[in-house]
């Protein structure tokens, strides 16, 4: 949707007010150092969120006749190219270039839900995972879902864990898998609200992969914080972040059977809490290796606009107009032996 000048003008107004200034002054000082000149366009986007794109995952569990046509007159189209080493056939998600979301389904107890609307770069980690069929899957920090239900959309796991230390949030992760998946592989799927840094100690060595998409200092929701003093707590403990984040990884890798593969996300733009964290990783643990991830970039270069100067195990989505996806940082880790 577009609106005409004056209203833009006002709903510009609106929004602008309620962008915490504490958290955008901070975000300038740290990003216009680590981003250089791409964070003046990704202020813009991250600040102009009726710029905002959504895109729709397909529920492969839910007949839903006529909604790929009704997607495809509204402008959308497949987000994600068929060259794509790994794209299975089941995974279909859907994004236009114009702002704007899809109307929101909401949850009805026994009644699968047909699409999930999310933010498209989420779904970069679940494809660098590269699930297939009868593997043993761990989601480290699964709420609210969306990426448990991605996953899901492309493999059946033998087995499927997900995980949310955060009570509400748990809450929230379990009613996401209801409203997707039915009753057969719901069966499949443990979901526990253990401590994500003792699982690797609980179940040493028993997945094939693992997702770790961390707690992190959430750029875009964080920018429109309403409660000031709330912001500054925030900006302080950002800090402890990425000491939380290694030690997620650390036991992801614990829990990583040899020959296994992680994948650790965020969505933050902070080198800090990415590039960092999966440095201190490599450096510190011997049984580790970086996994070359280019192909990615390249295959959806068309939808993602990516921070040049990364190293090849890593990416970082840029949000810019008309691609106004992310921020979301990907790393792939492979473990070669026994801790």
């Amino acid at each position: 949707f577009f609106l005409p000048p004056k209203l833009e003008k006002k709903a510009e107004g609106k929004l602008q007010k309620q962008i915490c200034q504490v958290v955008l002054d901070h975000f300038e000082r740290q990003y216009s150092a680590e981003l250089g000149d791409a964070w003046s366009s990704v202020r813009d986007m991250l600040t102009s969120p009726w710029c905002w794109q959504h895109a729709v995952l397909l529920n492969r569990f839910s007949q839903s006749p006529g909604l790929e046509s009704s997607l495809a007159e509204q402008g959308y189209h497949p987000a994600f190219p068929a060259v794509l080493p790994y794209l299975p056939a089941a995974f279909r998600c859907y994004t236009r270039t114009a702002p704007g979301r899809f109307p929101a389904q909401k949850h009805q107890p026994g009644r699968l839900k047909e699409y999930y609307l999310l933010n498209a770069a989420s779904l970069l980690p679940v494809l660098a995972l590269e699930v297939k069929d009868g593997e043993d899957v761990l989601d480290l920090c699964a709420a609210p879902g969306g990426k448990s239900v991605a996953i899901l959309q492309c493999a059946c796991p033998g087995h499927f864990h997900c995980n949310e230390y955060d009570d509400l949030r748990s809450r929230w992760l379990e009613q996401t898998i209801e409203s997707f998946i039915p009753d057969p592989l719901i069966n499949l799927i443990t979901v526990s609200k253990l401590d994500g840094r003792q699982i690797g100690d609980l179940q040493p060595e028993f997945y094939d992969k693992v997702l770790v998409d961390a707690p992190c200092s959430n750029d875009r929701s964080w920018l429109f914080s309403a409660d000031p003093q709330q912001a500054v707590l925030r900006l302080m403990q950002r800090k402890e972040l990425s000491s939380l984040q290694f030690q997620l990884l650390r036991s992801a890798l614990q829990a990583l059977r040899p020959g296994g593969s992680l994948v650790y996300s965020t969505c933050t733009l902070s080198r800090a809490e990415n590039s960092d964290v999966i440095n201190l990783m490599l450096s510190s643990c011997r049984n580790v290796m970086p996994v070359d991830l280019s192909w990615m970039a390249r295959g959806v270069s068309q939808e993602f606009s990516f921070l040049s100067g990364m190293q090849q195990h890593e990416l970082l989505v840029l949000p810019e107009k008309g691609r106004a996806w992310g921020p979301m940082y990907v790393a792939k880790l492979k473990k070669v032996s026994s801790t």
